[in-house]
């Protein structure tokens, strides 16, 4: 398996050399994939609480009413949607797809979820973004913390995924625990574990993809 030092030092060379940029560049990982057939239907959609959370924390939205979606603006959910709100959505398409594009997860009161499958789940599911069911009594703050730190992870009909973990001026070894534990709990999921993995590679957004082959130890 991989080490954090080894994720470190592909960091450093992904950053040397980066010309100074007027945005704040990304850091990616890369993860190709082996000896698995997608043609027979192989597909992840993984959510991963990071360890470190990036300098931009996760755009989630939550679809609730009364106490539940009280709770959820004041505990700053990017956005908190209605049934009038969903209905209305219903109407529009596009307003629909721009509204899903603009949100990484969703929550959903768990009274809501047949509204919420009804007016947008044709839209949703494809996408792999179904929003999480959160009972009436949950508390809708630690779903809200969690997500926030949180990323998707998608294999469907390719060997290989691509996932920010991090930025350049984040600290390397934060986003070296990020991209670990990206690729542990990827490894669980793979039909043989860290075997079926080829490469890592990390990247800044307008960078060199620096790689390491991936070694299976006995």
């Amino acid at each position: 398996m991989v080490s954090e030092s080894e994720i470190v030092t592909l960091i450093q060379e992904a950053k040397k050399g980066e010309k100074e940029r007027k945005f704040k560049e990304s850091l990616e990982l890369y993860i190709t994939l082996k000896d698995i057939d997608v043609k027979k239907g192989f597909a992840l959609n993984e959510v991963i609480q990071l360890p470190n959370q990036m300098s931009k924390p996760a755009a989630v939205c939550v679809m609730a009413t009364g106490d539940m979606g009280l709770k959820a603006k004041d505990a700053k959910a990017d956005e908190v949607m209605d049934n009038d709100g969903l209905d209305k959505l219903a109407q529009d398409k596009r307003a629909s797809r721009k509204f899903i594009n603009k949100y990484d997860f969703f929550l959903a009161d768990t009274k809501l979820m047949p509204l919420v499958g009804k007016s947008l789940g044709q839209l949703l599911g494809p996408r792999g973004k179904m929003p999480t069911p959160v009972p009436f009594n949950a508390p809708i703050e630690s779903f809200l913390s969690r997500f926030k730190t949180s990323i998707r992870v998608r294999v469907k009909n390719s060997l290989s995924i691509t996932c920010k973990v991090g930025d350049v001026t984040m600290d390397e070894h934060q986003v070296a625990a990020n991209a670990i534990a990206i690729i542990n709990n990827l490894s669980t999921k793979l039909p043989n574990g860290n075997k079926n993995i080829r490469k890592y590679m990390i990247k800044t957004t307008m960078g060199k993809a620096i790689k390491l082959e991936h070694k299976v130890t006995k």
